[in-house]
C-alpha cells in the first residue's frame, strides 16, 4: 500500500501510517528498531531497496530523511513536508516512511523525525553517503544508539578513516569495517588451528579501498607485527599473508567470490569469501546495538602505522600515500605515451627517406 500526503506534518503522517496498518491488517508490535536513513534523491533507492532487504532480519519502521533546502531565495524561504508512505510488501517486513523536506525545514529534520519513532524501541541512523564529521553530534545522529557511515563513498576514502577516529563516540560504526568481518573470522579460524608465531603481516588490495586499511590495522593491534599495505588491482581485498617460522600462511581471494586458505604442511581449502551487497552489511549492523570496541581501536590507530608499497615503490610513515604514487605513476605513463607519439611522425617520414632511397 502506497499513500503519499503534501504540505503535511509529523501528526498527519503518524494518522495515516495507522490508517495504513489497519486497512492491510499488520501492526506495528513486531517491528524491533528504526531506521533512519539521511540521503539524497540520487541515492535513495538503492538505499531504501537494501534497507526493505535487511528488514526480512530485522522488521523496523524506516524514515527516509530527504533534505530539499532549493537554490533559489524563493525555493529556501518555503516551507514543506511532503510524505510518501509505503506499508506491506512494497516496505519489506515493516513500513517506511520517505520524508522530502523543503526550505528551511531541511536544517531542522530532527523536529520532523521525533514523532515518527517507534516508542521503546533503539534507533539507527545510517548515511550512505556524505556522512558528517562527527555523527553523534549530528541533531540526527543524537537520537541514535547506532550511527552507520561508509567511508568508500568519501571523495578521500582513506582520509576518512581519519575523520572518524577524530569524531569517534561510542556507537558508530562504519560498512567498511563490516565488508572485513569475513577476512578477520577466516583468519582468526586459521590462527586457532595451530600455535604459531606471526613475525609479519602484509595485506594486498585495491587503492581508495578504506576496508584493506582497516584490516591492516587491525592485523596490527592485534598481533603486534609490521604489517604491510600491498596495491592490487583488486577486486576490494585480494590477499592477506601471515609469515611465520614455519611458512606462510596465505588467505588469497583474486577473484571477490572465492578464497583459498593455504597454511604449512597442509592442504588448500576453498572458503567461501564473496563480497556482500549493502543490505547483507546493513543486516549485520542491525544485529549488534552495543558500542564495537575493536572497531574503535583499530580506526583510531593512525594509518601511517602500514608500510605500503606499490610496484616496487615503498613508503612509510606521513612523507607520502599509495595514491600519490599511483598517480605519479599514471602521470608518468601519459607522459611517455605522449612523447612517444610526438616522436612517431618523425620516425615515420625517416622510414620513408630510407625506404625511397632503398628504391
Amino acid at each position: 500500500m502506497k499513500i503519499d500526503l503534501t504540505n503535511t506534518t509529523s501528526s498527519k503522517i503518524n494518522a495515516a501510517l495507522m490508517d495504513a496498518r489497519r486497512a492491510s491488517g499488520s501492526t506495528a508490535a513486531g517491528m524491533v528498531l528504526t531506521l533512519v536513513i539521511v540521503t539524497d534523491e540520487g541515492s535513495a533507492y538503492d538505499a531504501l531497496k537494501a534497507a526493505n532487504d535487511a528488514s526480512r532480519e530485522h522488521p523496523s519502521r524506516t524514515l527516509a530523511v530527504i533534505k530539499r533546502a532549493g537554490r533559489s531565495p524563493r525555493a529556501r524561504a518555503e516551507t514543506r513536508l511532503d510524505a510518501e508512505i509505503l506499508v506491506g510488501s512494497d516496505a519489506g517486513s515493516g513500513e517506511t516512511v520517505i520524508l522530502r523536506m523543503h526550505g528551511e525545514l531541511a536544517a531542522h529534520a530532527q523536529s520532523v523525525v521525533l514523532p515518527l519513532l517507534l516508542p521503546d524501541a533503539p534507533v539507527v541512523v545510517w548515511w550512505p553517503d556524505n556522512a558528517p564529521l562527527n555523527p553523534a553530534q549530528d541533531p540526527l545522529g543524537a537520537l541514535a544508539q547506532r550511527r552507520i557511515t561508509d567511508a568508500v563513498t568519501a571523495e578521500s576514502p582513506v582520509g576518512q578513516l581519519a575523520q572518524r577516529a577524530t569524531g569517534y563516540t561510542p556507537g558508530d560504526t562504519d560498512l567498511a569495517w563490516t565488508r572485513i568481518t569475513g577476512w578477520r573470522s577466516m583468519l582468526a579460524a586459521a590462527l586457532d588451528q595451530r600455535d604459531v608465531e606471526i613475525t609479519a603481516a602484509v595485506v594486498e588490495g585495491e587503492s581508495y579501498n578504506p576496508s584493506v586499511e582497516l584490516l591492516g590495522l587491525w592485523l596490527h593491534n592485534r598481533l603486534r607485527v609490521p604489517v604491510e599495505r600491498v596495491v592490487t588491482g583488486g577486486p576490494g581485498i585480494t590477499a592477506v599473508i601471515l609469515r611465520t617460522k614455519d611458512g606462510d600462511i596465505v588467505l588469497d581471494r583474486p577473484d571477490g567470490l572465492l578464497g583459498t586458505l593455504s597454511m604449512p604442511g597442509a592442504p588448500d581449502r576453498m572458503v567461501a569469501l564473496k563480497r556482500r551487497d549493502t543490505a547483507e552489511l546493513i543486516a549485520e549492523e542491525l544485529r549488534r546495538l552495543d558500542p564495537d570496541d575493536i572497531y574503535a581501536t583499530a580506526v583510531r590507530t593512525p594509518v601511517d602505522r602500514l608500510r605500503e608499497r606499490i610496484a616496487g615503490v615503498e613508503h612509510a610513515g606521513p612523507g607520502g600515500t599509495v595514491e600519490q604514487h599511483v598517480a605519479e605513476k599514471v602521470a608518468e605513463q601519459v607522459e611517455e605515451h605522449a612523447v612517444g607519439e610526438r616522436e612517431t611522425p618523425a620516425a615515420t617520414k625517416k622510414a620513408a627517406a630510407r625506404k625511397k632511397s632503398a628504391q
